[in-house]
């Protein structure tokens, strides 16, 4: 259950970057809510995953999982480049993270 929380946490993670990308400046209501929703949930289901997770394994993944969102993100509906390099090392951090869940206890 902790990690589907907080795989979901790492989603509204994504949820938060986007609404932040719209917010402009904290001056669009909006957008600006949607922020605030989502940073507080995903805040919210980082603590309640890190009580039975290692806090730095839960971290490193809750910001891995909000990485590799935002930048799939970009990359899929605001036509950020997606070089070569780019897309390997976005494979390199999503390998990242499933081994911190592969090897936590």
């Amino acid at each position: 259950m902790a990690w589907f929380l907080l795989i979901l946490g790492g989603l509204f993670e994504v949820g938060f970057t986007i609404c932040l990308r719209f917010a402009d400046g904290f001056r669009n209501l909006p957008w600006t809510l949607g922020f605030l929703v989502c940073v507080t949930l995903s805040m919210g289901l980082l603590e309640r995953a890190s009580r039975t997770i290692p806090l730095g394994t839960a971290y490193a993944v809750w910001v891995g999982i909000g990485a590799a969102g935002a930048m799939v993100t970009g990359l899929m509906f605001f036509g950020e480049s997606a070089g070569l390099l780019r897309i390997l090392l976005l494979l390199g951090l999503i390998m990242c993270i499933a081994g911190l869940k592969l090897t936590s206890q």
